[in-house]
């Protein structure tokens, strides 16, 4: 977010990676073939385009909380132009609780994964460096971290899920969670250095 300033259509662009791992959470099963996450992200992201005159925030978070109620939106819509004959409003509160549980979540990842100053910076610059890890792993990788960690499915559900053994899953979790870590460091490494030559 802009220091000095309103916020702008760049500062908004940096929360896609966040946005779309958001959304591929929570897409029903049944549009994920018809539907790409990274469609509804760029709906979101015209959406908030269209309203930020409305945003009244200051903070970082104010800005997360505020796309991740966009997202909810643009997420209950498409959901019930691909087939629900009317709008359910008892269903898009509980889809609002989801967006921000999954939300909580990978902050309670940053949180417990603070074992070096370097990582404990990166937890600053927040959900945004972590959810483009997540999203920058492998798919089998991915699938199983977000549904595990993020969505909280038990080990053999995910298993089932995914057609693999537990013990594959499991695998896939410890060489995911690693990825996020190297990649997390290095980003920390590299804004240090960045922040050293200014």
């Amino acid at each position: 977010m802009a220091a000095d300033g309103p916020v702008t259509p760049a500062d908004l662009e940096r929360y896609r990676p966040y946005l779309r791992l958001i959304a591929r959470l929570h897409l029903p099963a049944r549009l994920k073939g018809k539907l790409d996450p990274s469609d509804v992200v760029q709906d979101t992201l015209v959406r908030a385009l269209e309203h930020l005159g409305q945003y009244r925030g200051e903070t970082e978070a104010e800005l997360t909380a505020w796309l991740r109620r966009v997202l909810t939106t643009t997420l209950a819509n498409t959901v019930r132009d691909w087939g629900r004959d009317k709008r359910d409003a008892r269903r898009e509160v509980p889809l609002e609780q989801e967006v921000h549980d999954s939300s909580a979540r990978l902050e309670a990842i940053l949180a417990a994964d603070q074992t070096s100053p370097s990582l404990a910076a990166v937890r600053r610059e927040g959900l945004v460096n972590l959810a483009a890890a997540i999203e920058a792993l492998p798919d089998g990788q991915r699938e199983a971290v977000t549904l595990y960690h993020l969505k909280q499915v038990p080990l053999d559900q995910v298993a089932e899920q995914l057609n693999r053994t537990p013990a594959a899953v499991a695998g896939l979790i410890k060489r995911g969670l690693k990825q996020i870590r190297t990649v997390l460091a290095v980003r920390a490494e590299t804004d240090s250095i960045s922040g050293d030559l200014k």
